[in-house]
Order: C-alpha cells, then structure tokens, then sequence
C-alpha cells in the first residue's frame, strides 16, 4: 500500500517546498463538501475512498486544523492493538453536536469510542483548563501531559515505562506550537519548536512507531504580504518535523 500522503483541501501546500525532495502521495480534497470543520456522512465516505489504497504508514500532511478529524480514519486502519499519542493544544474530547457527526474538536473521543484497536490515548500539550473538562469516563485508557506538565524527557520515560508498551501512531496539530514559530488558524500554545522537535524525537526513538500525521497548516488569507510570510514559517516548520520523522527511520 502507499505510505507517505498529503491531502489537499485548502491549497496552502501547493505554496510550500517542503515535501519536493521525498516521495509524497498528492490527494486533492478540495471538492469534498460537507467536510470544513466537520465531517458529514457523505465527506467521511469521499475521504475513505481518496485514502484507500494507503497505509497508516509513513507520513500523512493533512492540511489546517480544521481537518484534524482525519487522523481517525487513518487509525481506523491499523488493525492490532495501539497507542494514540495526540500533541495538540485542544484535547479534541469534545462530544460531537450532532450524533453521529465526526468533528475536529470530537474526533479523539470518537476514536476512544468506536475503535476496538485503539487501547490508549496521550494527549501531550492540551491547555490546562480545557485538559481539566476532559470527561473522566475513560479512565486509564486517556492520559494528559498538560501544556504545564511538560519537562520532557524525563516526565516521557517515567510515563511511557508505565503506560506504553504497544506501537504508537502520533498526530500533531501545530496550533500546539507558540506563535513565535508558528500561525495557525486556532488558538495557540506555547511550546516553541525546538521543545517540539525534542520531545518527537524522544518518542520516536524509543517506541515502535506506526506513522504520523500533521496538520495545523497556516491559514490562506487575502493578504499577500502576510501570506506570504506565512507559508514560509510554515513551510520551514514542516520540513522541520518531516526531519525528526526521516532521522529516526534513516538510522533504524
């Protein structure tokens, strides 16, 4: 099957460099309705079709916030026992507002609930107020590094000694990185890139690691100038994280 992708759905990526010198799948998703923020029925379906013929796998670019949900349809095809480790600045627990109706802000909640594979989730970098609304329902099956927890490596191998010891799929929404690195179209975080990198590559280097996706591209705005500068923070952090990604596996 296929491994690395990138799914198009606002074209920011078409302006970027990062992906020109590795072999990446295109996916335009660009007429896919229904699937901004959230994802109707008829979206999910189009997007597991588009997808189909690739493997969790690899890296996976899955354009803005916006479009986080996607991770659970990458998820949903790993067919053994997992860890889904989240780095995001929103838990993404929320319950979806209509039943049913898979959304950015519910899609790690649904996964808990519907995939029998999935037997952990590690939500590293959450807000604190919003990690402390988190419904506590799913027990040791959810865990939260808060954004205030951080210290990284030693708080990592003390916490994966005890509660990682299956492979691991990472998703990351960049909106967890500080706005001195990163713009994105959500509220931010304050991790600053490099702490990013490091932490990364501490899991990557320590686990059997599935694949990875990526999302939290910079916002298309109708202000060249700003725009601009935009696209090549955001082009520079991709290549950045594609980076600690290929280090890991280039020396495995």
């Amino acid at each position: 099957m296929k491994r690395n992708a990138i799914l198009n759905f606002t074209d920011v990526y078409r302006y970027e460099t990062f992906y020109q010198h590795r072999h990446f799948n295109w996916i335009d998703c660009q007429d896919i309705k229904g699937s901004d923020c959230f994802c109707d029925s008829d979206a999910a379906r189009e997007i597991e079709q588009h997808i189909a013929d690739f493997s969790p796998h690899g890296v996976h670019f899955i354009d803005s916030g916006n479009y986080h949900y996607i991770s659970k349809f990458w998820t949903d095809k790993i067919n053994y026992p997992f860890v889904l480790v989240v780095v995001d600045h929103h838990p993404d627990m929320q319950p979806s507002i209509f039943e049913g109706l898979l959304t950015c802000g519910s899609w790690v909640k649904d996964a808990l609930d519907t995939n029998p594979m999935l037997k952990k989730v590690i939500l590293i970098g959450a807000d604190e107020k919003l990690s402390e609304a988190v419904s506590k329902q799913y027990g040791d099956r959810l865990k939260i590094y808060a954004e205030s927890t951080l210290d990284h490596k030693e708080t990592w191998n003390r916490f994966a000694s005890a509660h990682v010891n299956l492979p691991i799929y990472i998703s990351v929404d960049k909106d967890v990185l500080s706005t001195q690195d990163e713009h994105t179209n959500w509220d931010q975080g304050k991790l600053r890139l490099s702490e990013l990198k490091k932490l990364l590559s501490i899991i990557l280097n320590k686990h059997e690691i599935i694949g990875m996706d990526i999302c939290g591209a910079c916002p298309m705005t109708i202000n060249q100038m700003v725009q601009q500068q935009d696209i090549l923070i955001d082009d520079k952090v991709n290549q950045e994280l594609l980076k600690v990604f290929h280090k890991r596996h280039e020396a495995a």
